[in-house]
């Protein structure tokens, strides 16, 4: 339910999000263990805003999505947009370090903020 929720989704969801969708069905700890099980997979992706919001999304099956690429999170919003066509830049560090992961965020106005075209429900 997980990932269908996901799928028809055109942004990435927090929890809340994903647990109003599910309605009844929902169960945090069911929720979490899949959660850790499609991470773990490479099924999903885990985007954390700030210290108080993360967000889930869906990878592609048509490309590698790994947690390494750009996120835009719109403050007006938002929302939390993979780009996945903006280049990642290569970042250095001491010899003895290994890089796992590497996660860049950008923060402004999406551009259907920018623009006023909010579909109004």
């Amino acid at each position: 339910m997980l990932i269908n929720i996901l799928q028809k989704s055109d942004v990435s969801l927090t929890e809340n999000e994903i647990k109003s969708e599910m309605g009844d069905l929902y169960d945090r700890i069911t929720f979490y263990r899949t959660v850790q099980t499609l991470l773990e997979a490479g099924i999903i992706h885990r985007i954390t805003v700030d210290n108080i919001t993360v967000k889930y999304a869906l990878n592609h099956l048509d490309q590698e999505h790994s947690g390494n690429h750009i996120h835009f999170f719109c403050r007006v919003c938002h929302s939390v947009t993979c780009l996945e066509d903006v280049p990642m830049p290569e970042y250095s560090t001491p010899k003895d370090y290994t890089v796992e992961e590497c996660e860049v965020l950008m923060k402004g106005v999406c551009e259907v903020c920018k623009t006023g075209r909010h579909v109004r429900s």
